[in-house]
């Protein structure tokens, strides 16, 4: 006479459970980063607090958008790249933002860029950048 095994009886539960999880952690994770692009696109601030790198990278944020103070050019940058620990917060990568234009005129990094918003695709001619709302062109 044999007896089932744990893993028999109780892994299918297990497994469900664990995928219930996932998905719920992810949507979260998503929730968290749309009220963080809100709180962004509306009221241009505070960037206080947001959401991780690893949140966004989970919820399918790939990039952030940034806008450089000094050309007002807007560009995105890629969040799986960024060689920071996944528990940083988007906030912190503010003062680590240079402008490529900027500093090439500069002949020095040039530090002043403003996030925008997360966005999970690059900015181009189909999916254009963020507008400020009320009223930016």
């Amino acid at each position: 006479m044999t007896t089932k095994s744990r893993e028999r009886i109780y892994g299918a539960s297990v497994r469900a459970a664990a995928e219930r999880a996932a998905d719920v952690r992810k949507e979260a994770d998503r929730l968290a980063c749309e009220a963080w692009n809100q709180r962004m696109l509306g009221f241009q601030g505070p960037a206080q607090p947001s959401p991780t790198l690893g949140d966004a990278l989970n919820a399918g944020y790939c990039y952030l958008e940034v806008k450089c103070l000094g050309c007002e050019t807007h560009q995105t940058v890629a969040l799986d790249i960024v060689r920071r620990r996944k528990s940083t917060p988007i906030h912190e990568l503010e003062r680590a933002m240079c402008c490529r234009q900027c500093s090439e005129l500069a002949g020095r990094p040039y530090k002043r860029s403003h996030l925008v918003a997360l966005r999970t695709t690059k900015i181009s001619a189909k999916d254009p950048r963020s507008n400020w709302w009320p009223g930016e062109r």
